[in-house]
């Protein structure tokens, strides 16, 4: 069985819909596809409606038959927008440096089922008790709000304190590290575009 956000995740490629639509061009009925792929009309009508996701060796048996890549069926529309639902509940929790010691931060991607993605968010706790991050860089630049307590940055040597409600971009091509200001813990959202 698939998570909500799994099958909102496959569901935004309309597979069923691209079945549908390769059936009709070659003028098959349900049967006729059926005998050709093996599967039954009622698990293909199932497929077509959206109310059952096909495993990829189901999927292969269909691309066969009309002679596409499976490729045809994971490939966006322009005309599309691209949506993807991140639930709290499916969020991964991870230490910013695994394996070593006490974490300086916890953090929780907020756009992981997305592909080819514009820009990087993510759900951010620092622990009241955490040490400051190893200061790092990357290419494009960051913005950070804090939702909770206060966050201290330090960005090419120069010091920052936000508290709740505030917001900072910078470019994060400049070494930066974090910490939590206070002793009461504090969370942000992070959100990195290249």
């Amino acid at each position: 069985m698939l998570s909500e956000t799994l099958a909102a995740g496959l569901g935004q490629y309309e597979i069923g819909a691209k079945i549908r639509a390769l059936r009709q061009q070659k003028k098959l009925g349900l049967v006729q596809l059926g005998e050709h792929t093996g599967l039954s009309p009622a698990m293909l009508s199932k497929i077509e409606r959206g109310q059952l996701i096909p495993t990829l060796p189901t999927l292969l048996r269909i691309a066969l038959v009309f002679g596409v890549g499976l490729d045809h069926f994971f490939a966006e529309t322009p005309d599309r927008p691209k949506i993807a639902v991140v639930r709290k509940s499916e969020r991964l929790r991870l230490p910013d440096r695994p394996g070593e010691g006490e974490p300086s931060y916890f953090f929780e991607s907020l756009d992981f089922p997305v592909t080819d993605r514009k820009l990087q968010a993510f759900y951010a706790e620092f622990p009241a008790s955490s040490k400051e991050s190893k200061p790092h860089q990357h290419s494009g630049a960051e913005l950070i709000y804090v939702l909770k307590g206060q966050l201290a940055l330090s960005i090419a040597g120069t010091e920052f304190a936000l508290d709740e409600g505030d917001a900072i971009y910078f470019d994060s091509g400049a070494p930066h590290s974090y910490r939590c200001g206070k002793s009461t813990p504090c969370s942000a959202i992070v959100v990195t575009a290249p």
